[in-house]
């Protein structure tokens, strides 16, 4: 007990999935489909970038780290909403959780600094193509994506370290499906003021400066798009932004009305289906995208699937 006669939490309560007891089955088997078709994807891309040449890349590079990072990003949260639903245990222990917060917003940060890497990317490819072999060359594209790891690792630790060090007693209840930053504040018992402002002003700061860094490369794509004289070259050249692109429009779009949005805006069940959408709608949409619009992707598949489909007439 505490010197207020509080119990100091130990374990939380999830308990985001209560007012859809009736439909545990049903949400346990859409889940289910959409975590292994998450994986079967996004392994499929990594495994593809790998095995076909054509594909050794910066640009394939980049997208092979951020099929790793859906993988993983995913794999933090689903199995967890998995064991819930099938087995009714709400039951999350204070490492566990602190555990789960910790590489998820490790994954999220990463991806968020990889994102501002592949616009980078594109941008030194459509401006400087000449120039993009040097400028891309291997050790500066591992140097990026360490520093994308680093930086998600960095804000993880530091938004961890604040949540938790926080004072949870006596109400452990998450109205939420898994560990994340705004149900978290609500259950603290002491002054979460400081605790907020550092959070929030690191997250706003982590996502507007990538945001600013995809803004400004793509002005300058389409500052170099604009010169090319032939319509269809036009079109070509921004071809290869437009997976990007997209996957940055539902990134970022997700988590500006997720976390930037004025407390008085935020509602419960909104944040609800968010969360599901940034956490496993979005990292199965992701190797779809770069599939479906990628025609060097689909041209490695096609090659690969008809190497298997020869060594097993043999």
């Amino acid at each position: 007990m505490t010197e207020n006669n509080l119990t100091t939490v130990t374990e939380f309560i999830l308990v985001g999935f209560t007012d859809y007891h009736m439909l545990a089955i049903a949400l346990f088997l859409m889940f289910l489909i959409l975590y292994i078709i998450t994986l079967l994807g996004n392994v499929g891309v990594i495994i593809l970038i790998q095995v076909d040449v054509q594909l050794h890349t910066p640009m394939y590079f980049f997208l092979s780290h951020l099929s790793l990072l859906d993988a993983c990003y995913t794999s933090v949260i689903t199995p967890q909403i998995l064991a819930t639903l099938a087995t009714g245990k709400m039951v999350i222990s204070f490492g566990q959780c602190a555990t789960q917060f910790f590489f998820f917003t490790l994954c999220a940060g990463a991806e968020c600094f990889l994102l501002a890497v592949m616009a980078y990317d594109r941008c030194v490819a459509i401006s400087n193509p000449l120039l993009y072999p040097v400028a891309m060359n291997p050790r500066i594209c591992w140097s990026l994506v360490v520093g994308a790891y680093v930086c998600g690792m960095s804000g993880s630790i530091v938004r961890t370290t604040c949540t938790f060090t926080l004072s949870f007693c006596d109400h452990n209840q998450i109205d939420f499906f898994f560990c994340d930053l705004p149900p978290l504040l609500k259950l603290a018992c002491s002054d979460t003021t400081n605790t907020e402002i550092v959070i929030v002003f690191f997250g706003n700061f982590v996502i507007l400066a990538n945001a600013l860094v995809i803004l400004i490369s793509y002005l300058l794509i389409i500052k170099a798009i604009l010169k090319v004289k032939s319509p269809g070259g036009k079109a070509k050249t921004f071809s290869t932004c437009a997976s990007h692109l997209t996957a940055v429009a539902l990134f970022f779009g997700t988590l500006i009305f997720m976390y930037l949005r004025s407390g008085s805006g935020k509602s419960l069940e909104e944040d609800k289906v968010m969360s599901v959408f940034y956490t496993v709608v979005i990292p199965m949409l992701n190797p779809l995208i770069y599939s479906l619009r990628n025609k060097d992707v689909k041209a490695a598949f096609r090659k690969v699937t008809g190497r298997l489909q020869a060594s097993q007439s043999v």
